[in-house]
């Protein structure tokens, strides 16, 4: 097997090539990267992890075996090309990211009044614009960010490394637990600020609404109390008929 470093071969044959990537893949697990024009490059440009073709000097069969053509045979569009390349994977693991933070908050949220007994702190359209006006824009924004400065002085990543590691799935977790929480707490101060209670606001299915504080909260709060004793209501009158 080769030795990691620098190596020069000259006068190859078509076999001597693929024999060459062969060798740095299987024994280093490098990303081989091939570049040629004729018909004889066909085969090694084929094999390789990414075979470049020339787009002006090239061949057909080489550039049909190639998964990259440099249109103008200029070896500096490569790396305009790879520096593009981990500017996208960039893009595509935040517009990941951000979406599921959010999407862990509002889980958390409504998991968190469910477990607590409050009244849904998000009605099904509020959950439907946060989805559509506050996550989408601004996920889809993040596609559109230039590359880094320093993206060609990183070193290439695995691979095989998945778009979300455990470590960013971890710590977007904890971000959506705390977004939850926080969403949890402001609901129930305001709730405290009214004069009503936590433990008085879990028993809200049999709340009065003629109390001026459950008054206040009409539009959320007192027209669910209005749904839970229309269902009992007719769940009674079901129940008595023969």
């Amino acid at each position: 097997a080769p030795s990691a470093g620098d190596g020069v071969f000259c006068r190859t044959a078509p076999a001597d090539k693929q024999r060459i990537i062969k060798l740095l893949a299987d024994a280093h697990g490098d990303v081989t990267a091939m570049t040629g024009d004729g018909v004889n490059d066909a085969p090694a440009l084929q094999q390789a992890s990414i075979g470049v073709a020339m787009g002006i000097a090239g061949t057909e069969v080489a550039k049909q075996a190639a998964d990259m053509i440099l249109m103008d045979d200029d070896f500096a569009t490569i790396v305009a090309a790879v520096e593009e390349g981990r500017g996208i994977y960039k893009n595509m693991q935040a517009f990941v990211c951000f979406l599921l933070s959010c999407n862990f908050g509002e889980v958390a949220t409504v998991f968190g009044a469910t477990c607590l007994g409050v009244p849904d702190v998000l009605t099904p359209l509020q959950l439907l614009w946060v989805n559509l006006v506050t996550d989408g824009p601004p996920a889809t924004a993040l596609g559109f960010n230039p590359p880094d400065p320093d993206a060609m002085s990183r070193p290439p990543r695995d691979p095989k490394a998945p778009i979300l590691t455990p470590w960013l799935l971890g710590r977007y977790a904890i971000t959506g637990a705390y977004v939850g929480f926080a969403t949890i707490q402001v609901f129930l101060n305001e709730f405290k600020d009214r004069g009503v209670s936590r433990q008085r606001l879990r028993s809200w299915a049999s709340c009065d609404l003629k109390e001026p504080a459950w008054a206040d909260f009409a539009p959320i709060n007192a027209g669910s109390c209005v749904e839970i004793k229309l269902l009992r209501r007719v769940r009674a009158e079901s129940s008595r008929r023969p």
